[in-house]
């Protein structure tokens, strides 16, 4: 695994931030990790940045211990933090070798340094000095500098806050592709972007972890309310009929043709079945699904 976390519990004196977490994230992921304000996100991702200690529980990036191996283990990361610190004044160019200096790439830094120039988008304005980039390019020499040293996992803070659109698709699009060759974990508020990107949600709230799914389950987890099916047919239909069907919940009219239904099941081949034995014209029938934002506060509240 790249990343796994076993029982991570982190205090601030009697305040519990974090209450027996664990999690895995397997090479070669991209997995949003959300929660609410105060949830305890920043505090696991500086424990897994090995910024800050946990006080119980085990943190391991591609198999190195946090405790025991600091400087490796540091060195297989790479972090973006939602406030990117850069030097205004330096050229890009300059500011990418001065963190090759750092990560002491030594005589292959220049080489390097152009790679990432050309793999981030950075080319038309590498000789700009960052204060007159526009923040959408200071968002790309952030992620460059976390890429520089060619890290297996990237740990991205809110990547995208204070970009417009068209910036916002643009480090999006930035972001899969590096996700194609690196582990990533990716915190966001933005549920569309967590659709966009992400393969995998974890969730915490309060310290606890809430949810470890595919993107494609998370209808699973809230469902306790049920199926919500809309149907509409040509023609005016007695919705106490549709009541009869097994499976059903209760019904809302929204008109005298159109029904959502409420079912504790899938109960698609039973409307189209109905439907056809009563030789009615049928316009639509779709399950709907709940959005994230529903998910995220079904999950949260």
């Amino acid at each position: 695994m790249s990343i796994s976390i076993s029982g991570v519990t982190r205090m601030y004196g009697a305040q519990k931030a974090l209450n027996n977490v664990s999690f895995e994230i397997a090479a070669g992921e991209v997995v949003g990790f959300l929660g609410p304000n105060g949830a305890g996100k920043s505090t696991m991702m500086k424990i897994i940045t090995g910024y800050l200690p946990q006080t119980s529980g085990v943190v391991k990036v591609c198999g190195l211990d946090v405790t025991d191996d600091s400087l490796e283990y540091r060195n297989k990361i790479g972090y973006l933090p939602e406030h990117n610190p850069l030097y205004l004044d330096m050229y890009v160019k300059e500011y990418l070798k001065h963190v090759a200096g750092i990560y002491k790439l030594g005589k292959h830094a220049t080489k390097r340094i152009n790679e990432i120039i050309d793999i981030t988008g950075l080319s038309p304005e590498s000789t700009k000095k960052i204060g007159a980039l526009s923040k959408g390019y200071r968002q790309r020499v952030g992620l460059a500098q976390a890429l520089l040293p060619d890290p297996e996992v990237l740990i991205l803070d809110e990547p995208t806050t204070g970009l417009d659109p068209n910036q916002i698709v643009e480090v999006r699009d930035l972001i899969k592709q590096v996700g194609e060759k690196k582990t990533i974990m990716l915190s966001t508020h933005i549920m569309q972007e967590v659709q966009a990107i992400c393969e995998r949600v974890i969730i915490i709230n309060k310290g606890n972890l809430v949810a470890n799914e595919k993107v494609s389950n998370l209808d699973a987890l809230v469902s306790g309310k049920g199926h919500t099916i809309s149907i509409e047919f040509a023609s005016p239909v007695n919705s106490e009929e549709l009541s009869a069907i097994e499976g059903v919940n209760s019904i809302e009219c929204v008109s005298d043709n159109f029904f959502k239904i409420n079912a504790n099941k899938d109960i698609r081949k039973e409307l189209f079945a109905w439907t056809v034995a009563q030789n009615k014209q049928l316009l639509t029938l779709n399950q709907e699904h709940q959005s994230m934002e529903d998910i995220f506060r079904g999950l949260t509240q």
